[in-house]
């Protein structure tokens, strides 16, 4: 008996001091707790009280070559509603769809919708937000946003692109450009109860949003206008299905207009503009809409045709196969293998020198130009112009050239290539090319981009573009300068000529496949000043409908665009229409 007394009392004894040893710990857990880790779990039921509302940031500016806003942002706010927050559900579904143009239907899906927060609409004009908040309803959120803005509406809106609902960039610069012009967004963290209520009067946490930086670029806002004017001009005149025109710099590839017209609006992206047509279904839509954001100057190729001439004189010049003097016979066609070629003179040239020869857009002498180059050096000098590769300007969606395999490349395919057939670069490829041929020799790449800055003008980034230098010979270049500048104060270009100004170029006349089907590309090449070019430029006048020669049509909207910007860029005649311009160039 006494024994199981002992062995009872020495239990509880052990008992007590486990319980003890328990309590000793869970006191020092707990001291650990609410001392070394106090700031961790206030934080974690922080979190677990708090929801977040994330903050746009404002996306950065694209400015032109002299600081006007080509793109810029304008106040909207975004409204949604809280589920757990409601006390008149329906009368929120009444003056949301009053207030939004939405349908009942609509809204009353996305109101009853269980979820922490629903989005009713973003991109809300701020005075429809201001009417909603004056209603003062629980559970509706009103959050200020940004809205991409474009105050020129239409203009190079093929070139600019525009952004998403979330702000993000879609086409052209707006998405070449994304990372820099996005900036960072911010967030609103609010506490809540446990049944997911925000607390009033609770003091809200913000963490900024950071605008993103501005783009400054290479367009010009009045060379762009001025541009434009003039193809629209030409595209009515002409019933044309749609005109394109490149204005760049020749020496550094600063492109100081690109126009696709028709144009569409920036500001309303999704609407088809009437030269569309109509979409019964979303998928022709969609498929219509692609179409109208396509830049045709960069996303398409073509033909060249007689423009491309400049490229192949400039090889028999690099390979001294061919002297300004030479002499050639046009009878009108050329028998090459078992095809008549002819040329666009039905009754020939008769005799002519080489100079003639591109005055008079020959194509017999460029098919022996071509001929005396050969395949290999013919290629050779393509890759050296840059005919084979992307030119790398700055918008996505570029496209490359189509040409044959140098080894299927027969007597035939090298005569129709001389004169710019049977093969596809896009406008960009050619423009890059004809500018080494006319700049003495550099390669450059064209471009959009200048630099990057931040929003208070801080320079950020200055962009650089790759120069292949001497790619041809200076003296090729200065051959061909005066060649091409007797071809518009002489010679099929005439009609881009201009009193006082020395204005160089080459004309083409393109017919588009299928063959006969009376389709053609009406197109002119032009420069200045010829001697020192300061300004090049390319118009492509696509299906013109009636009179379709190139330098009926094409060069005269050149002599048009540079009778405005040529005095606006500083370019002053040379001489009065008293003195020749035969000598000027002797």
């Amino acid at each position: 008996m006494y024994q199981k007394k002992t062995f009872q009392k020495r239990k509880i004894v052990l008992v007590g001091c486990i319980f003890a040893l328990c309590g000793v710990g869970l006191s020092v857990r707990l001291g650990y707790l609410m001392v070394k880790e106090a700031d961790h779990y206030q934080k974690l039921a922080l979190e677990l009280h708090q929801r977040e509302r994330s903050v746009k940031a404002e996306r950065g500016i694209i400015y032109d070559r002299n600081g006007v806003v080509l793109a810029g942002n304008k106040a909207v706010c975004t409204i949604s509603v809280i589920h757990s927050q409601l006390k008149e559900p329906e009368k929120v579904i009444e003056v949301l769809t009053k207030e939004l143009g939405l349908s009942e239907e609509v809204v009353r899906k996305r109101v009853e919708k269980v979820s922490l927060r629903e989005k009713i609409k973003s991109n809300v004009p701020k005075e429809t937000a201001d009417n909603i908040r004056s209603y003062k309803l629980a559970g509706v959120m009103v959050d200020e946003d940004y809205k991409r803005y474009y105050p020129y509406d239409t203009l190079a809106s093929k070139v600019l692109g525009f952004t998403g609902s979330d702000n993000q960039g879609i086409i052209g610069l707006e998405v070449k450009y994304d990372k820099y012009l996005s900036g960072t967004p911010g967030k609103i963290l609010t506490l809540t109860d446990a049944r997911g209520v925000e607390v009033e009067n609770a003091a809200e946490d913000r963490e900024e949003s950071i605008p993103g930086n501005s783009l400054i670029t290479s367009l010009d806002l009045n060379i762009q206008k001025y541009v434009e004017q003039a193809a629209k001009k030409a595209m009515k005149s002409h019933s044309a299905k749609q005109v394109s025109a490149i204005v760049m710099n020749p020496q550094n590839g600063e492109i100081y207009a690109m126009v696709n017209v028709p144009e569409f609006n920036l500001n309303e992206p999704y609407t088809l503009i009437p030269e569309m047509g109509t979409a019964t279904t979303n998928e022709e839509k969609q498929e219509l809409l692609n179409q109208m954001w396509r830049n045709n100057s960069v996303n398409n190729t073509y033909e060249p045709g007689s423009t491309f001439k400049i490229v192949t004189a400039a090889a028999g010049l690099e390979e001294k196969v061919v002297s300004l003097n030479d002499t050639f016979s046009c009878p009108g066609f050329r028998i090459v293998e078992d095809r008549k070629i002819r040329c666009h003179k039905a009754g020939g040239h008769g005799q002519e020198t080489f100079k003639q020869g591109i005055m008079n857009s020959c194509n017999p002498v460029f098919m022996d130009v071509g001929a005396r180059v050969g395949v290999d050096a013919m290629y050779k000098n393509y890759k050296k112009l840059g005919l084979f590769e992307k030119t790398g300007i700055d918008v996505p969606g570029e496209a490359t050239s189509i040409m044959h395999k140098k080894e299927n490349v027969k007597a035939v395919e090298l005569a129709t290539m001389s004169f710019g057939q049977s093969f596809q670069i896009t406008p960009l490829q050619l423009l890059r090319a004809a500018s080494a041929v006319i700049n003495g020799g550099n390669l450059v790449t064209p471009h959009f981009g200048m630099e990057v800055r931040t929003r208070e003008g801080q320079l950020v980034e200055k962009l650089s573009y790759e120069v292949k230098e001497q790619v041809i010979l200076k003296d090729t270049s200065d051959t061909m300068k005066e060649l091409l500048e007797a071809v518009v104060s002489e010679g099929s270009g005439k009609n881009a000529k201009i009193e006082g100004f020395r204005i160089g170029g080459k004309t083409a006349t393109s017919e588009k496949l299928p063959r006969r089907s009376g389709k053609y590309i009406s197109s002119f090449l032009g420069f200045a000043p010829a001697n020192d070019p300061k300004v090049i430029a390319l118009i492509m006048i696509d299906e013109p409908v009636g009179t379709y020669y190139g330098g009926t049509i094409a060069a005269p909207v050149i002599k048009e665009v540079f009778e405005n910007i040529l005095p606006y860029l500083g370019i002053k005649q040379e001489y009065t229409a008293e003195v020749s311009t035969e000598e000027i160039v002797q």
